[in-house]
């Protein structure tokens, strides 16, 4: 199981007593399970080699060695590390002397439950934050996912879908909601799944539909319900929230919720905790939410249909999935995935798809996105052909002929170059490129190098590399 946070929270005073009913506090307060303790300032270097430590709660006054003592040290040798002072002196010139010395908050023991758990709430926010920039700093420096099995269900060349497939890793340890938008079809749930996938959670992937229900419906539907709630409740039911505990919650079509139900998101996604119908008692949140639409949130605040502030408590992590024309390179991929999908479960051989048809199907914009392309490629292929053709695709046959066999200089190179078995290297094609200008313009430097459109001293140049 999980645990919270994912980083260990170090509690360090010479009080075993306070420390004891400081811990089960902070369990029962904020679910935070992820701590240890420790009565002896000598033994605090030690454990900060030993364990992943993201935070440590310090008392000021202890023997051996004093708290504005180990605060700089701890600052010295791990600066990313977050420092709170919780003593029981409150006095102005010591807090200002610990925050100088890096201390991130100062809090004083006898200021109650609530401000104490909220406060470090809080700060472990903080550092999973900076936690999950320095992880997407390093995974996009290194531009390839480290687990791409992960990503294997999504068919991609794109890469602006590898960048995507690498925030994914970044952020698979954060317990932050996560945002999906694009259009419909281009595969927002299958990035919702390898999120799932990457995380590695022990509890289940639930998915929601949140367009389908009203506003008495989305409470019942995600935080269940006691027996008696309401008429013919005559048993408990577990909400999807429960079902997805340790696992992701991934709710489709956020766009689509009335203002009711978007205040009740907000407030669950903020409070971290929720109340079945019927019931006084609170539920923390263990999941993890991710949520999707293909709506334009920005222009639904603009006319006032979303709230601004439940769009900021989303943006915490934002994955936009580029629409299936805006990645053109995945599209005869896709094409041949489908086909031989959709073959086999005829139980016939995969169609032929012509390098021409490729290309034509690279010029359709498919509003529809993969959705669209993949219904195309099981329409056609169940015809039952062995070469498929553009009659074939009604999107396709729908442009007239004119359009159809418009292709331009540089469509038909490409075209020329899909049929190929093993395409030119780039050195090969300049001197190809090169020759062929010097022909066109019977050996004229000048004018070869005008129809590359490059100059003459770098003609000259590539006449040498030629040669």
């Amino acid at each position: 199981m999980s645990k919270n946070p994912n980083f260990t929270v170090l509690l360090v005073d010479d009080e075993s007593a306070w420390l004891r009913s400081f811990k089960l506090m902070l369990q029962r307060t904020a679910a935070i399970d992820n701590l240890i303790t420790c009565q002896d300032s000598r033994l605090v270097m030690e454990l900060m080699t030993r364990y992943d430590i993201g935070l440590v709660l310090l008392d000021l006054t202890m023997p051996h060695l004093r708290g504005e003592d180990l605060l700089v040290r701890i600052k010295t040798e791990y600066p990313h590390v977050l420092v709170i002072i919780v003593t029981g002196m409150n006095t102005i010139d010591e807090a200002i002397r610990c925050m100088k010395g890096g201390a991130f908050d100062y809090y004083v023991k006898t200021w109650g439950e609530e401000r104490l758990s909220t406060g470090i709430q809080h700060a472990i926010r903080i550092v999973e934050l900076e936690r999950q920039t320095r992880q997407v700093n390093r995974m996009l420096l290194h531009q390839e996912p480290s687990r791409p099995e992960a990503f294997s269900p999504i068919i991609t060349a794109s890469r602006e879908m590898r960048d995507i497939f690498c925030y994914v890793e970044a952020i698979a340890g954060s317990r932050h909601p996560v945002l999906i938008t694009g259009e419909s079809g281009v595969g927002k749930e299958l990035i919702a799944r390898a999120i799932y996938a990457v995380s590695e959670d022990s509890g289940n992937f639930v998915s929601v539909n949140m367009a389908s229900l009203d506003d008495f419906m989305l409470e019942d539907t995600l935080f269940g319900h006691s027996r008696g709630a309401f008429t013919n409740a005559h048993t408990g039911r577990e909400g999807l929230t429960e079902q997805a505990k340790n696992g992701i919650l991934f709710m489709d079509e956020i766009g689509e919720l009335s203002p009711q139900s978007q205040a009740k998101l907000l407030r669950f996604l903020q409070e971290e905790e929720y109340y079945p119908l019927g019931s006084d008692k609170p539920k923390r949140v263990q999941a993890r939410i991710v949520l999707a639409t293909n709506q334009d949130l920005i222009a639904r605040i603009a006319d006032g249909s979303f709230r601004t502030d439940l769009y900021y408590r989303l943006k915490a992590h934002h994955i936009h999935v580029p629409a299936l024309r805006e990645r053109k390179e995945d599209i005869p991929l896709l094409a041949r995935h489908f086909a031989e999908r959709t073959a086999a479960e005829f139980g016939r051989t995969p169609p032929q798809l012509p390098g021409e048809l490729l290309l034509m199907l690279t010029q359709y914009d498919f509003p529809g996105n993969i959705r669209e392309l993949q219904a195309m490629i099981t329409h056609a292929v169940s015809l039952g052909k062995e070469l498929l053709r553009r009659d074939d695709f009604e999107a396709l046959a729908a442009c007239s002929d004119e359009e159809a066999n418009g292709l331009n200089t540089e469509n038909m190179i490409l075209n020329y170059l899909l049929e190929m078995e093993d395409i030119p290297s780039f050195a090969d094609m300049k001197k190809i490129m090169t020759t062929a200008a010097l022909l066109k313009t019977g050996g004229n430097q000048t004018a070869a190098a005008r129809l590359l459109g490059i100059s003459q001293p770098a003609m000259s140049k590539r006449m040498r590399e030629c040669s």
